[in-house]
């Protein structure tokens, strides 16, 4: 195999730029990573207004320990709830078997809520219902418009249903002189 220089000297500059790529990327990566930044969140959500069937909250430190819990409904009406904490070891969940039971609401949040479902579904039911639709009366104006349409496509058919009577019967002339014995012969059958 004969190499030329310019081969050769193609091949070292492809060499060199991407060694120089690849000392540029490792010198980028070696600067440290920032700490990890404190966070934290929860929230609670439900299929439909007023029901909640899962929550999940969590808790960061300085020092990138995650602590946290999520729970839901399973299939079987049951809560379920899981306790985790995340660190540098891994992911470490424990199944929490006996999860209380849901606060009650104070009478005020109960009455709160209630009024705020019978609000929702009113305007729910506004929403679903078709609107009632009022059709105006015509005036003048557009009473004589229709009536003038209409007489104009009476005019317009009637001379439609003359063309093509006319039409036909110049059809049937051209056919009886075209084959005047044809009729001489469909009367023989």
């Amino acid at each position: 195999m004969k190499l030329s220089l310019n081969g050769i000297l193609l091949f070292v500059c492809f060499t060199a730029v991407t060694m120089a790529r690849v000392i540029s990327t490792e010198e980028e990566s070696a600067t440290p990573a920032s700490p990890p930044k404190p966070y934290a969140f929860g929230y609670a959500a439900g299929r439909f207004p007023g029901h909640i069937d899962r929550t999940h909250s969590e808790v960061s430190d300085a020092s990138g320990v995650v602590q946290g819990s999520y729970s839901y409904v399973d299939p079987t009406f049951k809560i379920r709830k899981v306790d985790y904490i995340a660190d540098k070891t891994g992911f470490h969940p424990v199944l929490n078997h006996n999860v209380p039971a849901l606060p009650q609401d104070t009478p005020v949040v109960a009455a709160a809520k209630q009024r705020h479902l019978i609000q929702y579904s009113r305007i729910a039911s506004r929403h679903q219902q078709l609107p009632e639709v009022v059709v105006p009366a015509d005036t003048k104006a557009v009473q004589f418009a229709k009536n003038r349409h209409l007489s104009l496509f009476q005019k317009i058919e009637e001379e439609h249903a003359r063309i093509a009577a006319e039409r036909a019967t110049l059809n049937q002339q051209e056919d009886s002189s075209l084959h005047p014995n044809a009729l001489e012969q469909k009367n023989e059958y």
